[in-house]
């Protein structure tokens, strides 16, 4: 990247024999992108990609864009990309995004795409640029609106082998990596759909059901009751306890706020614990299996489960189920319903449902404590697979981490020939 003189020498004293340090207009030309008129209906709606920062997901290629354009479109702005363009956010608060187009587009004025040479492989590139994403967030600077310039960012300076050979293999060894992710992320994808399917129709119709009703809830089995929050435990409103008091924290008892609410069904990791002192002083401490909603802020509806005992703050309200009640299957159906919650709080500055509110929201529910487990058992079983494959994919990235460090840097060198 961009070095002062003396760091420059360092660097270069450093480089791997066969290595070089180039600026990225020397590896390519580099073109900011252009929205053709939003008023113009001739210009939307065609088939060219319309690439804009939040087309950038994870992963490597931009397979499909929010918006296309048409033939008109991409000739009133010019400069079409064609594949295997790099294109890296340099406008806004995603600065550093970067992937790689799969096919003929267009980008929007955020993003500087980089048309690679043909002596230089661009997957090499990519995966250079991706492990310096961080890097560049911070060289935007501190402006209200973080931004690269094109004349700045044509100076950023890539270390790459000068064989495309050693540059091809170095990214033929990571592309691997990001196809097995790619192709963990299909399978947790297809296993969330089953999940979703399975949800809804085990908890609106249960297990052999023939006769069924219909209820404030929707249509469900006749034999199942309708009971609220209250009815079937104890609602706790969580609390913080002060935070200039050291005494109340650094413990090993997890602090639970909404951020540390994941994908996981069980919260095993909190990026706050507090001592018994600060658990005391907030008293109710939740214990293992507690369910815990959020029931304050943006991210209202987040549900999950204790792994152990613990103490959440004033944003989570906390239901300890009764023992006649499976708690899975009471965690499964305020899940599904998450969404429902978020509509429940209103529209205020900031979304809200208050302990009393929440007591009263309606859960279906079978009679038989056994039908409310084999639900639950079916529902953890595929729970268990989507945890395998994610546990899988953190190893992936890991390795993939792992790699780039040592690659990209030529501390591990690639045979070629």
């Amino acid at each position: 990247m961009i070095m002062k003189d003396d760091n420059k020498q360092k660097e270069m004293d450093k480089m791997p024999k066969g290595w070089e340090i180039l600026k990225i207009n020397k590896i390519g030309k580099v073109i900011t992108g252009k929205t053709p008129p939003t008023s113009k209906d001739i210009y939307w709606n065609g088939n060219i990609p319309f690439i804009t920062p939040e087309d950038i997901k994870e992963n490597k290629f931009i397979n499909k864009t929010k918006r296309y354009i048409t033939m008109s479109g991409a000739t009133k702005v010019g400069n079409m990309l064609p594949k295997n363009t790099i294109v890296i956010v340099c406008i806004g608060s995603t600065i550093g995004k970067i992937g790689i187009t799969s096919k003929n587009s267009i980008s929007n004025q955020q993003i500087n795409a980089i048309l690679i040479k043909n002596n230089i492989d661009y997957n090499y590139v990519y995966y250079y640029l991706f492990k310096k994403s961080n890097f560049l967030k911070k060289y935007s600077g501190t402006a209200a609106v973080p931004i690269i310039k094109k004349s700045l960012f044509e100076k950023i300076e890539l270390t790459l082998p000068i064989k495309i050979e050693e540059q091809q293999k170095i990214a033929e060894i990571l592309s691997t990596v990001d196809e097995g992710i790619q192709k963990v992320d299909e399978v947790i994808r297809r296993t969330e759909r089953l999940k979703k399917g399975l949800m809804q129709n085990l908890l609106t119709k249960g297990i052999g059901h023939k006769e069924f009703k219909d209820t404030q809830l929707g249509r469900v089995p006749r034999e199942w009751q309708i009971l609220r929050i209250n009815d079937i435990g104890r609602v706790i409103t969580g609390k913080t306890p002060p935070t200039s008091k050291d005494i109340y924290w650094n413990g090993n008892i997890p602090f639970i706020t909404p951020e540390d609410i994941k994908e996981n069904k069980f919260i095993n990791k909190t990026k706050r614990c507090i001592t018994m002192s600060g658990a005391t002083k907030v008293g109710n401490i939740l214990p293992k299996n507690t369910i815990v909603v959020v029931c304050i802020g943006s991210t209202i509806g987040k549900v999950a489960l204790t792994s152990k005992n613990s103490i959440s703050n004033q944003q989570i309200n906390a239901i300890l189920i009764k023992n006649n009640i499976d708690y899975n299957y009471i965690y499964y159906y305020l899940y599904k319903r998450s969404d429902f919650l978020k509509n429940f709080s209103g529209i205020a500055a900031v979304p809200i449902i208050k302990k009393s509110l929440f007591e009263k929201i309606e859960i279906a529910l079978p009679n038989k404590l056994k039908e409310q487990q084999k639900i639950s058992e079916i529902l953890s079983t595929v729970d268990k697979k989507i945890e395998l494959q994610r546990k899988r994919k953190e190893k992936l990235e890991r390795i993939k981490k792992s790699l780039m460090n040592d690659l990209l840097s030529g501390k591990r060198r690639v045979r070629i020939g």
